[in-house]
């Protein structure tokens, strides 16, 4: 499941009858974990017999869910096949942990492990309510945007609150005591830094605005009614995963002491993917003429605010 690939059916692929398959299929492998959990919750232990059916039935269920996951063909989208995957991958990886569990715990009570166990079969397994099931790919790309844009809100918060004038950036981890005399340019920024990492907030901010106005677009113009459309939004969906690991690249470079080659380098990565988010999403069909303004006036944004970390950091090189 990991690894494998669905291929393209024979049978037209009809969405709903997909999404009623999986949620079936997810069901019984939760009722086939409770059976498996309590048949080994007290003495006496089942027979051999018992055992052979038990295992053959949380088997079935497992390859049950493996073969719905495989009827979503590629041409669905690639974000919406990953949710998928990776929902039906926690399946098959709770139902061997508890399998597991169970041939390792002793035989004459239930162990919290085995408790645990069957709790994360049960929760791997309410997954499939949470699948994005709105229009094809668009509703996964929705939702993966949407959890970018939340990742990117928090760190552009956390270093706000830490760039707040005169604050200890290091003063929720370290206490006093630890470092003794806390003089150190090393636990401060120098008035330089804080105008090199004005302009790299700029850049962070900047980011947060893209996801906004890229997720906006996605859920106002967003179609999957061709491959070519799906394929915008897969691609749309792919770089906008690249912000998040970018900002937090460059918010790490940002705490002191700040290198200023380091900084620069991480501000340059940032704005890269900025500005291929930016040209991604203007030549997709999430982009009608209405849509041009945000894009110019961000990608704007992104050069300015590059231009100042340059120029800040031209003595360096």
């Amino acid at each position: 499941v990991a690894e494998g690939e669905p291929g393209e059916g024979r049978e037209p692929f009809e969405l709903p009858r997909f999404w009623d398959a999986l949620g079936q299929t997810f069901q019984v492998a939760s009722q086939e974990a409770t059976k498996l959990s309590l048949a080994f919750s007290r003495p006496p232990l089942p027979s051999a017999e018992d055992c052979q059916k038990l295992s053959e039935d949380v088997q079935n269920a497992i390859l049950a869910v493996a073969t719905v996951y495989y009827w979503l063909p590629k041409g669905q989208g690639t974000t919406l096949r990953k949710m998928v995957r990776d929902a039906t991958t926690e399946v098959v990886e709770g139902m061997i942990q508890l399998t597991d569990t169970i041939l390792n715990a002793p035989a004459e009570s239930l162990s919290q492990e085995q408790l645990i166990s069957t709790g994360g079969v049960w929760e791997a397994c309410e997954q499939v309510s949470n699948l994005p099931r709105g229009e094809y790919n668009q509703a996964a790309v929705v939702s993966a945007l949407a959890a970018c844009l939340g990742v990117v809100k928090d760190a552009v918060e956390e270093m706000e609150h830490a760039l707040v004038e005169g604050q200890d950036p290091y003063g929720d981890i370290m206490e006093d005591e630890e470092l003794g005399f806390r003089g150190n340019r090393d636990t401060y920024w120098s008035e330089a830094d804080r105008q090199l990492l004005s302009s790299c907030m700029g850049l962070m901010k900047a980011s947060k605005a893209c996801l906004k106005k890229v997720l906006a677009a996605v859920k106002a113009h967003g179609k999957a009614d061709s491959p070519e459309q799906i394929a915008q939004l897969d691609d749309l969906a792919d770089i906008a995963n690249e912000i998040s690991p970018s900002v937090d690249e460059l918010a790490l470079s940002m705490y002191p002491p700040v290198n200023p080659l380091a900084v620069r380098l991480n501000a340059a990565k940032l704005a890269s993917v900025l500005k291929k988010v930016l040209e991604i999403a203007k030549t997709s069909h999430v982009c009608p003429p209405s849509e041009e303004g945000w894009v110019q006036f961000l990608a704007g944004a992104v050069d300015h605010n590059m231009n100042k970390v340059k120029n800040f950091t031209q003595g360096q090189l």
